[in-house]
């Protein structure tokens, strides 16, 4: 009994030093799809929504926050995640983040990994559901931490 209430107290003890994650919707060429980027009228598409990357004033699409997909120094960009919950870099305009998406050196970013959302005939690949090529799939979905 002692031992089970102490590792429930270090249970919960714990929780707030984890790092809280923030959805930020779907990247993804179809405009249809509600959790899209590039819906205009959705949650996460809308350029006046606080959430959204395409937000030029908003933490995640100033160009000037460290959590932006657009500041091109960004290091706490968002992060991107396939269907199948695998890790497909990071969503950001810097080029020498080693997960940057933009860096066409890196794992994520040169058109020929075949883990890189610029590869074609990779994670890119247009007619897999899960591409944000695809304009009628359902995208990547984007994940920042509330920490940075």
């Amino acid at each position: 009994m002692k031992t089970t209430l102490l590792t429930i107290l270090l249970a919960l003890l714990a929780l707030p030093l984890a790092a809280e994650e923030e959805y930020l919707g779907q990247l993804s060429e179809n405009p249809y799809e509600p959790d899209s980027t590039s819906n205009p009228y959705g949650q996460y598409g809308s350029e006046y929504s606080p959430g959204s990357i395409n937000n030029p004033y908003g933490e995640y699409g100033s160009p000037h926050s460290n959590k932006s997909a657009n500041n091109p120094y960004a290091t706490s960009a968002p992060r991107l995640y396939d269907s199948d919950g695998n890790y497909r870099g990071k969503l950001s305009s810097n080029r020498f983040d080693p997960d940057s998406i933009s860096n066409p050196f890196g794992r994520y970013g040169s058109r020929f990994s075949p883990d890189s959302i610029n590869n074609p005939f990779g994670a890119g690949n247009r007619f897999k559901i899960d591409s944000p090529t695809n304009p009628y799939g359902q995208g990547l979905s984007i994940i920042s931490d509330d920490d940075g």
